[in-house]
């Protein structure tokens, strides 16, 4: 698989590639696409960068762990995003895919450029996606989230599950505040 094509926006090249090679054997046999791969890039040396990489079918969260050795992944079709942002800071901006009922997936430290192209083709590619006409889209996507009434708790607990996966909360800040608000049930 050729490299050249995902790193026209400052994309480390050996991230790029060792990405690819992991991607390749994921991807879904019918038509599955790469549209865009961006790396991101701390503002000190960055060993291990995470990565999102975009497909037409599927995004890609991809988290370096065990000193770059391996990497978790975090793949959810399109279907399932509701919404796509990002916000532009001094050091790089942070990108964030909202799921349909609030979860939100978000990477920071993602160069500007990088950023910009994430959202573009994130952005085709939510809009490419069939709309929740049909009974089957309607089951899986729509209805479970829109029939559940949003309370306070709830709203609460997914804001902190957010902070938490976005590193702004300690583990045991988040099991602890967790904890105190599940004894309100």
């Amino acid at each position: 698989m050729r490299i050249d094509p995902y790193i026209n926006d400052g994309q480390d090249p050996l991230a790029v590639e060792k990405l690819l090679l992991k991607l390749q054997d994921m991807l879904a046999v019918t038509g599955e696409e790469i549209t865009y791969i961006a790396v991101q890039k701390k503002p000190a040396v960055t060993l291990f960068p995470n990565s999102i990489a975009l497909t037409n079918k599927r995004l890609f969260i991809c988290k370096s762990t065990k000193l770059g050795l391996a990497t978790d992944f975090d793949i959810v079709p399109w279907q399932a995003i509701e919404n796509l942002s990002f916000k532009e800071g001094i050091l790089g901006s942070q990108v964030t895919f909202t799921k349909h009922g609030g979860e939100s997936l978000a990477m920071a430290y993602i160069p500007k450029s990088q950023a910009r192209k994430l959202y573009q083709a994130g952005m085709e590619a939510l809009g490419a996606q069939p709309t929740n006409n049909s009974a089957d889209d309607a089951d899986t996507v729509a209805q479970p989230d829109a029939a559940e009434p949003q309370d306070e708790l709830t709203a609460k607990l997914k804001k902190l599950k957010a902070l938490f996966e976005r590193e702004l909360i300690t583990e045991a800040e988040y099991e602890n505040k967790k904890n105190e608000l599940l004894s309100q049930l």
